[in-house]
């Protein structure tokens, strides 16, 4: 086989949001950069398709512009024209509890009337800001359980983990996989009297106009949630486009190996790329494949994170066939309620052009770290899960006029217990790989804002 040799100063192995980012910002700086995708089409997990008057996503449904990178990043790329920002019931976001559909609280005014706790789940928050520090790290089940009880633990926490990692609360690390909420208790040792003391801090230093944004507690995320008119695929297609011919698609990459003081990525059709600095943006699973023979130590320590499996369904009714005003964000199912469905998207409500008029898009997910087996079994079996429980809690009546499923073996990296410490032991074995580095999902962040923002970091700091 003839081999064809490319040279770059920088090689970028994975062409998902944190690789193309990545790139992108090394160009910016000056630097000759090269990204090898396996795929035809980049972008990773995040993937836009429009037919028939529906626009589903693969992927990633939003993002929260709530930093600068990301709109920096936005505005670079001329984007922000394409911008649609998610309509004000988004704030509105519903939990299931004993089969019942019910709005979660998005400010303290509104727990007091929840159906969801009881009054004397809400009295007992009164000692939550005389609780303790642990010393000990705690998953996510362990410290809201301290905290704040079984029952906001239940029905908003677990629900809450499922939907952003689908994970288990009880393997979590609440310092790994939420540190902001981690350092309300490190710095002010208390949730509340942190969110208050930082709710303050927002008021003094937004102008009078902001100010009246910030008079409440907030409960949800901050920042804007937004898309695109053609999906968030636009935000990886555009930055692939400003790569133009730097970018290799359908090339994937067979090893990688030390040459001297350069790094060699050799591809399955034979081609040889050479750099003296590497870059692996690639699930944590893959680049542990192609450290296997480099080190097997730090090879290892990638393996062993855990991806579950998470099946997404895009599904499309004519209005009158569902009975709930989709009025919100979506609708989270807890594990206490002992259904496959981890909950769904109000897709067509959050933004404009997602289903043809007369008719909603919902799109559902399903697996995840507690229940991978409900992504086995076929389409058809898939499906008659999500439908079962989405039909009685919606009031659905009928079968889907369109339907798509993605299945994503390896979806969402969890941040588990002893995952801090995992990243230290990577981080030592990477100082013996001089010109090494990762930049992925699996650490700093999974969701998109966060890979563009750690992606300008990291090339800041190249």
């Amino acid at each position: 086989m003839n081999t064809h040799l490319i040279q770059s100063e920088v090689l970028v192995v994975g062409g998902g949001i944190s690789g193309l980012a990545t790139a992108y910002q090394l160009q910016k700086l000056g630097r000759d950069v090269r990204v090898l995708e396996s795929r035809e089409i980049p972008g990773g997990n995040i993937g836009s398709l429009a037919r028939n008057g529906w626009l589903m996503e693969n992927g990633p449904n939003s993002t929260l512009e709530n930093d600068p990178a990301l709109t920096e990043l936005i505005d670079e790329l001329g984007l922000r024209p394409q911008v649609v920002q998610a309509s004000d019931t988004a704030n509105r976001r519903y939990v299931v509890k004993q089969g019942k559909v019910l709005p979660l609280p998005s400010s303290p005014i509104d727990l007091l009337s929840s159906k969801l706790f009881s009054a004397k789940d809400i009295l007992g928050l009164i000692k939550e800001p005389f609780i303790k520090p642990a010393h000990a790290e705690e998953s996510i089940h362990q410290f809201v359980l301290r905290r704040l009880g079984q029952n906001f633990l239940d029905w908003a926490i677990d629900p809450f983990v499922s939907g952003v990692y689908a994970g288990d609360p009880r393997s979590l690390s609440i310092r790994a996989a939420t540190p902001k909420v981690y350092a309300l208790e490190a710095d002010h040792g208390s949730l509340i009297r942190g969110a208050i003391k930082r709710m303050w801090q927002k008021r003094r230093e937004s102008n009078a106009g902001d100010a009246q944004q910030t008079t409440g507690l907030q409960t949800m995320p901050s920042g804007k949630m937004i898309s695109f008119q053609n999906g968030m695929a636009s935000l990886t297609l555009t930055l692939a486009s400003r790569l133009a011919d730097k970018l290799h698609t359908g090339t994937p990459v067979r090893q990688i190996q030390q040459e001297g003081s350069e790094w060699e990525a050799r591809t399955a059709s034979g081609q040889v790329f050479r750099a003296p600095r590497i870059v692996l943006a690639t699930p944590a699973n893959v680049s542990a494949r192609l450290l296997k023979w480099v080190d097997p130590t730090l090879s290892d320590l990638l393996d062993e994170i855990v991806y579950p499996p998470v099946t997404t369904i895009a599904l499309g009714f004519k209005r009158n066939q569902v009975g709930h005003p989709l009025d919100g964000f979506g609708v989270l199912i807890p594990s206490k309620e002992q259904r496959p469905t981890l909950g769904a998207l109000f897709s067509s409500t959050l933004f404009p052009g997602r289903a043809p008029e007369g008719h909603v898009l919902l799109t559902a997910f399903i697996g995840g770290r507690r229940n991978p087996e409900t992504t086995l079994g076929g389409e058809e079996a898939v499906l008659n899960r999500v439908l079962t429980d989405l039909s009685e809690l919606l009031d659905i009546r009928g079968k889907p006029v369109m339907m798509r499923q993605t299945a994503w073996p390896h979806a969402i990296p969890q941040y588990e217990l002893g995952y801090l410490e995992r990243l230290t032991k990577i981080d030592q074995r990477l100082t013996k790989l001089p010109g090494l580095s990762m930049r992925a999902n699996w650490r700093d962040g999974i969701s998109v804002v966060d890979c563009v923002k750690n992606a300008k970091a990291f090339a800041a700091s190249f």
